[in-house]
């Protein structure tokens, strides 16, 4: 079957692409690549349904850089060519990266900038009027630059790209959109790019398609069971935490993984109990700073520690609240200030070598699972993915089984054959660390964890620019520490060990090994002591010494 496959080379592309091609090891394209890369060098709208993790932005990112490199060679003149619209800061800097990697032998020649950040406008105001070829940004801040006239497409834009368009309504940029389309010229390419076909993204394609051709690639949103472990475990709130722990700390679970919660409270929570325990884990919300985020996502990609616990906030995905809601909303304004509306982890960020996802609070709608399950098994790598299902959660979890096994009946979950019983042991040790995390303790963890990422995030944008390597002196996992952690939490006893787990799992505890006594070498017996000759036993000068005391105070009392 590979034989029949369309290679890379075989389609027309540049050299330098080629080469940029072959340092990222890709040997050959996937499925996507191999469909949507031919038809969009034919100058064809696409709508594209691929599953997450199958080489979506490669698929976009080749047409676009080959299209700017041919009209270069015949238009010389600078100009922002191609706009990526992307729902979220986290993925708009990680195509960045991956456009950055295609152009690695042509960036002299294709320019790259990534205003989906914060920064003020007037910041980013000089990148733009270098007039990259290919800009990257979320709906509402290229239109803010567009209305400040810090840049102009209407005469020179060549490919629009929407990236998880099945997101971009649901993170409430629906107007944006429609704005931003009116500073766009009549003809252009356009590439919709999604993981799901619902109703938002046909109203896209209505919107921005002109005759598109429609690629729906495998027929399941998720890998296969042959890819995709993905299993479910009927568990209530106190359970969740007794099992987290004990797979965790037993080491159960191995390998790189993402913990998902409902929230960013809960998110703290989970990591002040994992703390007890000294289980290191780092958090990924919407309320840290965007370049934080972005520095966590990379250090997990290379290794520096195994355990993110993020937030899938739905209230980020859906915008539209009742009057009754918006009202409660003001009332609590304060909570929810430093919340990024562009925050999305489980959606389109590429976490790489991830083993396991464990959906500790179950998403609520089929997409959302999706979306999370998707951050593992990606590319042909193989993954697992756990859910804990409250009693209140079973209709969910029935409603997302129709979804998967729709098209493939071995997509469904099955049930995780763990025995509760066995760490029955261990729950008074989770009743202890569960009394330790406080609300107080969890309010004060968040304003701790804000302020030394506000710091870290200001010396992230100029130091380590130039200083790559101390990179590795930034770490987001450490302990914050402010609910008090008892020492002995930390080892794990022998005799709580489930019997079935004995052979296999070793005691975790944090005593030193003693070595086996042996005789004191012959050099002790030859060391000189104080006020001892040579060669002297001090133990038995230590008696002899003493009787002569003794028998000094006894003559004094005689004579007095």
């Amino acid at each position: 079957m590979a034989a029949d496959r369309l290679q890379f080379h075989e389609m027309g592309l540049e050299d330098r692409l080629l080469k940029a091609l072959a340092d990222l090891g890709w040997a050959q394209p996937t499925l996507i690549q191999e469909k949507a890369i031919p038809l969009a060098l034919d100058g064809k709208d696409l709508l594209a349904r691929a599953r997450t993790g199958s080489g979506k932005t490669a698929a976009y990112g080749i047409p676009v850089i080959q299209r700017i490199l041919t009209s270069k060679q015949t238009v010389r003149d600078q100009a922002v060519r191609a706009l990526i619209l992307v729902p979220t800061k986290e993925l708009g800097h990680q195509v960045q990266t991956m456009i950055r990697q295609l152009i690695a032998y042509c960036a002299r020649d294709v320019k790259v900038a990534d205003i989906s950040s914060k920064a003020d406008l007037s910041a980013q105001r000089p990148i733009l009027m270098e007039k990259p070829d290919i800009v990257v940004g979320t709906p509402s801040r290229v239109l803010a630059h567009l209305t400040a006239q810090n840049m102009t497409l209407s005469s020179s834009l060549e490919t629009l790209v929407i990236d998880e368009a099945d997101l971009l309504f649901s993170f409430g940029f629906e107007s944006d959109l429609k704005s931003l389309l009116c500073h766009l010229p009549k003809i252009y390419q356009a590439f919709l790019m999604s993981a799901t076909l619902n109703e938002d993204v046909q109203a896209l394609k209505d919107l921005v398609l002109h005759n598109p051709v429609t690629l729906k690639l495998q027929g399941s949103q998720l890998p296969d069971g042959t890819q995709l472990q993905q299993y479910s475990i009927q568990c209530e709130e106190e359970d969740k935490f007794l099992l987290i722990y004990t797979l965790l700390k037993l080491g159960l679970v191995r390998g790189k993984t993402l913990i998902f919660v409902g929230s960013i409270d809960r998110c703290y929570r989970l990591k002040l109990f994992l703390e007890q325990f000294s289980i290191p884990a780092c958090v990924l919300n919407s309320e840290l700073p965007i370049q934080s985020r972005c520095h966590i996502i990379t250090q997990f990609n290379q290794g520096f520690y195994d355990y993110i616990i993020a937030t899938d906030e739905q209230t980020l995905a859906d915008p539209t609240v009742t009057s009754q809601a918006k009202g409660k909303k003001r009332k609590n304004v304060g909570k929810g200030r430093g919340k990024d509306r562009e925050y999305g982890v489980s959606r389109g960020v590429d976490f790489q070598n991830v083993a396991n996802v464990i959906n500790f609070d179950f998403p609520n709608t089929v997409d959302s699972y999706i979306h999370r399950v998707g951050r593992t098994a990606r590319a042909d790598n193989p993954g697992t993915a756990l859910a804990f299902i409250s009693h209140r959660e079973r209709p969910l979890l029935a409603e997302i089984q129709d979804a998967l096994t729709g098209d493939n009946e071995s997509c469904a979950l099955k049930p995780y054959a763990f025995k509760m019983e066995e760490i029955e042991g261990f729950r008074y040790r989770c009743r202890d660390a569960m009394r330790s995390v406080t609300k107080q303790a969890i309010k004060e963890a968040r304003l701790k964890e804000i302020k030394q990422e506000l710091l870290n995030s200001e010396k992230l944008k100029t130091y380590f620019e130039d200083n790559p390597r101390d990179l590795q002196l930034l770490r987001h996992d450490k302990d914050l520490h402010p609910a008090i952690i008892k020492p002995h939490l930390k080892n794990v006893p022998e005799y709580l060990i489930p019997a079935a787990l004995k052979g296999v799992i070793r005691p975790v505890t944090g005593r030193k090994k003693h070595k086996p006594l042996r005789a004191p070498p012959l050099s002790v017996t030859k060391t000189k002591f104080k006020g001892h000759r040579k060669g002297a036993n001090p133990l038995k000068n230590f008696r002899c010494a003493t009787k002569k005391a003794k028998r000094g105070a006894s003559q004094a009392r005689k004579s007095s």
